[in-house]
């Protein structure tokens, strides 16, 4: 199941659990996990892009390893709310995610990588640093905001 709604994501997991988020880019896969009550996010793993055979793989594996039972992907939209191709792409991703037997949440990530970039400049972040947690951090800013919007509508 994949969708944009809050409601039915959460209608489809148990209560709690730990969910992954996912920061989807070209070259790499920023992903961040959540405490089984919803608390908080925290960046994980950095997965740099290959085939996407082997990219799922690692994927699920770590999905396994923290007994992940959602996933919360960061859907790249226009700042007017259309798609782009970036949308498009994530689309895709999900649905070739799909299979993995998680609920799949898209969620707006508009202003997701400029505000983790902001705070990492505040924090006298190097370019090379930023460079190196900034899609990870992205997909914790993404994961955040979906659980306190499912916590909200809980």
């Amino acid at each position: 199941m994949i969708t944009t709604a809050p409601a039915e994501f959460r209608a489809a997991l148990p209560d709690g659990g730990r969910l992954m988020g996912l920061d989807v880019g070209t070259k790499t896969i920023g992903t961040a996990l959540c405490d089984a009550g919803w608390s908080f996010a925290s960046p994980a793993l950095l997965v740099r892009r290959t085939k996407f055979s082997k990219d799922k793989a690692a994927l699920a594996a770590l999905a396994e390893q923290q007994q992940v039972v959602g996933l919360v992907i960061g859907l790249p939209l226009n700042l007017d709310g259309s798609d782009s191709p970036r949308t498009q792409s994530t689309r895709a991703f999900a649905r070739n995610m799909e299979d993995m037997g998680l609920p799949i949440l898209l969620w707006d990530e508009r202003w997701s990588t400029a505000a983790v970039e902001r705070t990492l400049i505040e924090q006298d972040a190097s370019r090379a640093r930023r460079a190196e947690l900034i899609d990870k951090m992205a997909a914790a800013y993404i994961l955040q905001g979906a659980i306190d919007g499912l916590v909200a509508a809980g």
